[in-house]
């Protein structure tokens, strides 16, 4: 099994026994296919999981996987992404931050705008959560809008505190917890966003919108 759907956009591989691995040629149709899969509810399928460039798909015990695939690859046949509808804002995470981190001004250096414009630009924009990685709860953060990606820091952190809010190779995270990083730092929320004691305790999860919300401008 190492197939694409009839119009080449999707690659097929097998990932163990019990899962496949779509690859989509182009990145950007992750979020796209993964709202799909999710709403479409395919015999078979257990759980959508999408990271950075793929979309992995685990499926229930005793699901023939060559029947899965064909009957994907007729749900997929017409697939058109489309870009998502804006969000309801009564559904979106609200995040207030305090934007005093100690990457901030580098941050605006690289990007050649004050630092008050790296605060407007990050709370202008609808955040979606297109996949968590790293650590349990650290949900990576992506805008239809490009213009605040900054690189990574030359040299990691060995221990971020836990609400640090942070942008690097195109997203926007928050720390779940403290941990070693080497996002650059812009600020910090008060706001939990990881917690065992929860029913979810991840407050940030794929296919959210979140929308960070400056308690002062410095």
């Amino acid at each position: 099994m190492n197939d694409v759907t009839a119009d080449r956009r999707i690659v097929f591989r097998p990932a163990g026994s019990r899962a496949l691995l779509l690859e989509p040629v182009d990145r950007t149709t992750v979020d796209a296919l993964t709202d799909l899969l999710r709403r479409s509810h395919v015999d078979g399928v257990s759980d959508v999981l999408p990271a950075a460039q793929t979309v992995l798909i685990t499926t229930d015990p005793r699901t023939d996987l060559r029947e899965l695939e064909q009957r994907l690859h007729r749900l997929l046949a017409d697939f058109e992404p489309t870009s998502f509808a804006a969000a309801d804002e009564a559904d979106v995470v609200h995040i207030p931050v305090t934007y005093s981190g100690d990457d901030l001004e580098p941050v605006a250096r690289m990007l050649g705008i004050s630092v008050d414009d790296v605060i407007v630009e990050h709370t202008r924009r609808l955040w979606r959560c297109s996949f968590v990685g790293f650590a349990p709860g650290f949900g990576y953060l992506e805008s239809s809008e490009s213009g605040l990606a900054v690189p990574r820091r030359e040299q990691s952190r060995t221990a971020v505190p836990a609400g640090s809010v942070a942008l690097a190779d195109g997203y926007s995270a928050v720390y779940p917890r403290r941990s070693p990083g080497g996002w650059q730092l812009i600020g910090h929320t008060t706001v939990e966003t990881w917690n065992l004691e929860n029913p979810q305790p991840a407050l940030i999860t794929p296919g959210c919108s979140v929308r960070f919300v400056a308690e002062d401008l410095r």
